[in-house]
């Protein structure tokens, strides 16, 4: 943004699209395997939809194990191609680095960039005040909680016109009455790539009151500086800075389970052992595949978790 430029989250461009499903498919037909991760696939394909775009931003270290081939197969492809490297482990002078190097890539200054982020105060101010109505009150739904904060990775191309959005459904929601869900629940794990699963939740009366990842784009903690913002990220970096965040969410929040999706064929699925023996919670593992509603199986044993939960 400091660069002129228009963000654009291509994990949102292609899950919110209706061809979704079929974009893994082509890139199946174009030669991808059927055992790599169906994100990288609708990435892959959903570029070509959208000629605009100008270069992608490969985060080729602190994302996911398979976006290092994927920015070379892009590249070979005569895409134009910037690498960013979250340093593990976490270095703030590393971090440092890469920031600098990126303004410098994007022909962004510090002051530029500094005036952007003070910009967005405001807006990332108003993110927190939406989780805290959805966990505190509960006038603001699990869906919308999800949609809102997903969306802060690239404020969907369009900042002012997001925070318009944003402000005016605050306004909206502060109007609800409160409630309280029978069941108080965190999702954790990579955004789920299911179409229905906050939907299917509340008809069995629970509540998804803790999106982790989608808060974490939304970048909840105030007052720090560009560099320890994105070291204060939990996403790119080791387990542990993850379960100190989601031990303080369980506590907060009151949580009475824990939904910890994951995505086939994804390396991320190994820490569901460790998440396990740490976090004193029930936890329900789910995974998914490709952008479809809820299968049956899955239905039903959300169904069971939350009974269990039951008061």
């Amino acid at each position: 943004m400091a660069a002129g430029l228009v963000p654009v989250d291509l994990n949102n461009l292609f899950i919110a699209s209706k061809a979704a499903l079929s974009w893994v498919s082509e890139a199946e037909a174009a030669g991808f395997p059927r055992t790599i991760c169906a994100w990288v696939k609708g990435i892959y394909a959903a570029l070509p939809h959208h000629p605009q775009i100008q270069a992608v931003i490969v985060a080729c270290q602190g994302d996911c194990s398979y976006t290092q081939a994927l920015g070379e197969i892009l590249a070979a492809a005569g895409r134009k191609i910037i690498h960013f490297k979250f340093p593990y482990p976490k270095n703030r002078d590393q971090l440092q680095r890469e920031i600098t190097t990126l303004m410098h890539r994007l022909d962004a200054d510090a002051a530029g960039v500094a005036r952007i982020q003070v910009r967005l105060k405001p807006l990332r101010e108003d993110l927190r005040r939406l989780d805290r109505l959805t966990w505190k009150t509960g006038q603001v739904k699990s869906r919308e909680n999800f949609e809102f904060l997903i969306a802060s990775s690239d404020f969907e191309g369009d900042v002012e016109a997001y925070a318009r959005k944003l402000t005016n459904f605050l306004r909206v929601a502060q109007q609800r009455p409160s409630s309280s869900p029978q069941v108080r629940l965190g999702l954790i794990g990579i955004p789920p790539i299911f179409s229905d699963l906050w939907d299917y939740l509340d008809e069995l009366g629970a509540a998804v009151v803790f999106n982790e990842m989608p808060r974490q784009f939304s970048m909840p903690y105030p007052g720090l500086d560009l560099v320890d913002q994105y070291l204060a990220y939990t996403y790119p970096y080791d387990i542990f800075g993850r379960l100190a965040d989601l031990q303080e969410a369980v506590a907060t929040r009151h949580l009475d389970g824990l939904i910890h999706y994951t995505q086939s064929f994804c390396f991320r699925q190994m820490f569901d052992q460790t998440l396990r023996e740490n976090l004193r919670v029930p936890i329900l593992t789910i995974e998914g595949d490709r952008p479809t509603p809820l299968d049956p199986r899955t239905r039903m044993r959300l169904e069971a978790f939350v009974d269990v939960l039951r008061p």
